[in-house]
């Protein structure tokens, strides 16, 4: 089989000077792209900042023959996502991927979760991939080409005690994903998201630590390179990814329970087993879709 290359591809990776983001840079360096290492270098809830981070990777890549260059911008504020695209069109003239990775923890549990605490993760996680890939749109639309890849979590897909921030950030994500795949179709644009599973600096005190070389971050980096190369075609889609297996993720509607007349609430508990049946799914794409059964419902 032929080796996956990304010769004459312009990378951006966000938070790329420590864990998952710095795999990610090193391994597309590796296979050809050039690469913006994008890391503003504070601690993992976002204090402090410091070039030094991503000038490491950077560093790093050069010292193995790849070409890179580092930006500690914000991905938090539209002048930071601005630059780090700048960056990218200054240093090699072009933009083709977009990793957002970057992120922070600012863990509480709900009751004691405040407000700075809550708009501060969002800001980073959801904002800064909104940001960075608005930055980067109108590049990749006049391209007529572009990979995005999102950062999920399984805490956004399933809820997890204590990260009420994070899982609505990381929940958000995954319909900004699906929105700029839809949007991003005609333009030759795919995006996808990740939900990984690995051993961080934002995970070690969530995980076993007899986990941590199971779950190194070299296992979820293949996932998001595949997702990026310009082979793939599939678009709109979440893959959880992890310890050596990656599975699709779906939004799915089970078959659920319809009558003609207006319901009540007595109709609503005499038909509750129905409403949460869970078998058989429906996948849908869009949400045309997925008002099908009940268009055909009012239809019939």
């Amino acid at each position: 089989m032929s080796e996956l290359r990304y010769d004459g591809r312009v990378a951006v990776v966000t938070g790329a000077g420590h864990g998952l983001g710095r795999q990610h840079a090193l391994e597309l360096a590796a296979r050809g792209a050039k690469v913006v290492v994008n890391d503003l270098g504070g601690d993992r809830s976002g204090v402090g900042a410091s070039a030094g981070p991503a000038q490491e990777v950077v560093d790093e890549i050069k010292k193995n023959g790849g070409e890179a260059v580092a930006n500690p911008d914000n991905v938090a504020t539209p002048e930071g996502a601005q630059a780090i695209v700048k960056t990218a069109l200054d240093a090699f003239g072009k933009l083709d991927i977009v990793v957002n990775n970057a992120g922070i923890l600012r863990d509480k549990s709900f009751k004691n979760m405040t407000v700075e605490e809550f708009d501060s993760v969002i800001a980073v996680h959801l904002r800064g991939s909104f940001l960075v890939s608005s930055a980067a749109w109108p590049h990749l639309r006049d391209n007529a080409y572009g990979r995005i890849v999102n950062t999920s979590s399984p805490a956004g897909l399933f809820g997890n005690f204590g990260q009420a921030n994070y899982a609505t950030a990381k929940m958000g994500l995954v319909g900004l994903t699906k929105t700029l795949a839809q949007e991003g179709a005609k333009y030759n644009i795919k995006a996808n998201a990740i939900a990984p599973v690995a051993w961080t600096r934002m995970t070690e005190d969530l995980l076993p630590a007899d986990f941590a070389d199971k779950l190194g971050v070299d296992q979820v980096t293949p996932l998001v390179a595949f997702l990026v190369h310009e082979s793939n075609e599939d678009t709109g889609e979440v893959y959880t990814v992890g310890g050596g297996r990656i599975a699709k993720i779906f939004v799915a509607e089970g078959p659920g329970y319809g009558q003609k007349e207006t319901l009540s609430v007595e109709a609503v508990r005499d038909n509750w087993a129905a409403i949460n049946a869970a078998e058989p799914l429906a996948v849908f794409k869009n949400p045309m879709e997925q008002m099908g059964p009940l268009i055909q419902q009012l239809t019939s």
